[in-house]
């Protein structure tokens, strides 16, 4: 069993705060098992209450993987990341879904509506979690800790819990600003009850995460100086960066920041992380041991903490019985799901002949005629069930993987730092953004410079990132932030509904606001479009 707060902890804790399902009328509020001064009564509890804000990203509920926290949606795919992972992935080139189940087409189609299943269960998923933190958040004031005796050392400990949980919260609302654009807005000082939220802007909605993120900086661990899967102060660092390459998109034409993409890019980069030796070590299922490049993910565990999401899902979508399930550890596994369209192995095409290491993939047909036939575009092995030592993780059933999921890694920050220095912004070196380019190409290579290149350009960036974050849920937002995402400048196979693809409408660069929200609630509006 891995070592991180909430595996610690142990599920049966997790369940002493528990949460009600997300309803229509967005009476999402957490009701406590016994009441909150007996929750947090003690240290303990707090720390107790927190793991249950962790967990809500890698729980389908607390009481096991045939329940869901969220009302409308099968439990088995009410994880969050695999609600997140299908929405960023599903919609580009880099994976494609062979199950014909309802609401799945309308990704590849680039066609969802309001009632998308999928769509609304990632929205209530992002609002149910920013429920819990805000939870948390409203019973770990000064004030209540001293109501409760809790001082000294325990309530400096407290104040850190009550960082981290602003933090994911203020990473939902960066889901939900990147995705939806502009949700409802709640936050601990909002009524408890039936309540109709107001509506925040994109721009708002911007604005409030990064003043978020700075405000918690001093509160949050030093960099590496937390437990495993809890989030520091390199966390809070990395996610302004990434906000902050997307500056023109949430905000605008005009309104870059790429200079600040590439001071806090910096940051993250001075904090002590390194590049792992292998790149494939980064998703096997005991990536957590002696991870020096993973600054905060979503941890998972085959025997103790199960659900048909995450990485379980990931793992089992990409393989199926011809492939041998048990050599990517999961023996009664192979769901026979998602592949590649040939967009994305080609990106690993090389001239020379030698062989990018990242390319992880498995047959010989990179063509897909019919969407429903697994057999047709390449699968995906990047990440497995399998540890270090090429043994399988234990797997209650042999389905449930322990690989965990990274939020954020130093790649990625080597990555912004490279596109918004040749964007032109402030403080960046074009010599140090082609070291940052080469120090991934020279790792793919096996050590050698073999890859490296002599120059890079913005398009040559988009393609890294290609060939570096795939399948890490990052290339919606990649295409979005080029101008490629419903262009028919750029397009893959089905792209659009048809083999060949095609551009389809400009709005659909956001996600709609889900029906059932804007039945219920006056105060929204529809994005446009839909």
């Amino acid at each position: 069993m891995k070592k991180n707060i909430w595996k610690n902890l142990g599920v049966a804790v997790i369940v002493s705060v528990a949460l009600v399902s997300c309803k229509k009328d967005l009476d999402r509020t957490p009701t406590n098992a016994t009441t909150a001064d007996d929750v947090y009564a003690t240290p303990i509890g707090y720390k107790q209450s927190l793991a249950k804000v962790y967990g809500a990203f890698a729980l389908t509920s607390s009481v096991g993987a045939d329940k869901s926290d969220l009302g409308g949606i099968d439990a088995g795919t009410s994880d969050f990341i695999r609600l997140y992972w299908s929405a960023q992935e599903w919609t580009t080139e880099e994976a494609i879904c062979a199950w014909n189940n309802t609401d799945v087409p309308d990704f590849h189609n680039l066609n969802w509506g309001p009632n998308n299943t999928l769509l609304n269960g990632l929205y209530n998923r992002c609002i149910y979690q920013i429920t819990v933190a805000n939870a948390f958040i409203r019973e770990s004031t000064d004030d209540k800790l001293a109501s409760r005796g809790i001082t000294g050392a325990d309530a400096d400990n407290a104040r850190k819990y009550r960082a981290e949980a602003r933090f994911l919260r203020a990473y939902q609302y960066w889901v939900l600003m990147d995705l939806f654009g502009n949700p409802p807005y709640v936050d601990e000082t909002t009524p408890i009850g039936k309540y109709l939220p107001e509506q925040i802007t994109r721009a708002r909605l911007f604005a409030y995460v990064e003043s978020e993120l700075k405000a918690i900086e001093s509160s949050l661990a030093a960099p590496r100086q937390n437990e495993y899967g809890r989030a520091d102060q390199a966390a809070a660092w990395a996610l302004l960066a990434r906000m902050y390459l997307n500056a023109e998109v949430y905000l605008g034409s005009g309104n870059a920041k790429y200079g600040d993409a590439i001071t806090y890019a910096n940051k993250v980069i001075g904090a002590g992380y390194t590049l792992m030796p292998s790149y494939q070590r980064l998703f096997l299922a005991d990536n957590n041991l002696n991870n020096t490049e993973t600054i905060l993910s979503v941890n998972y565990d085959g025997v103790n903490t199960q659900n048909y999401g995450g990485t379980t899902y990931i793992i089992n979508a990409a393989i199926n019985s011809d492939m041998n399930p048990a050599s990517f550890g999961v023996p009664s596994g192979g769901w026979g799901g998602n592949r590649s369209t040939r967009n994305l192995p080609l990106l690993f095409t090389d001239r020379t002949g030698t062989t990018d290491k990242r390319a992880l993939f498995y047959g010989n047909n990179q063509e897909i005629n019919n969407v429903n036939d697994f057999t047709q575009g390449l699968a995906v092995t990047k990440f497995k069930n399998i540890l270090q030592n090429g043994t399988a993780a234990p797997s209650t059933g042999g389905t449930y993987c322990s690989t965990d999921f990274p939020l954020f890694r130093l790649a990625e920050m080597y990555l912004i730092y490279a596109e918004a220095t040749l964007r032109g912004g402030a403080g960046g070196n074009a010599a140090t953004a082609l070291q940052y380019i080469n120090n991934l190409r020279t790792r793919a290579y096996s050590g050698t410079p073999a890859g490296n290149l002599i120059s890079i350009n913005l398009n040559s960036i988009l393609d890294e990132r290609g060939r570096e974050l795939y399948w890490e849920g990052f290339r919606r937002t990649d295409l979005i932030r080029y101008g490629l995402f419903t262009s028919g400048t750029y397009l893959w196979p089905w792209k659009g509904g048809i083999r060949d693809g095609r551009g389809v409408e400009s709005f659909r660069t956001l996600f709609p606001i889900p029906s059932s929200d804007l039945n219920n609630n006056p105060n929204l509006k529809q994005n446009t479009g839909y």
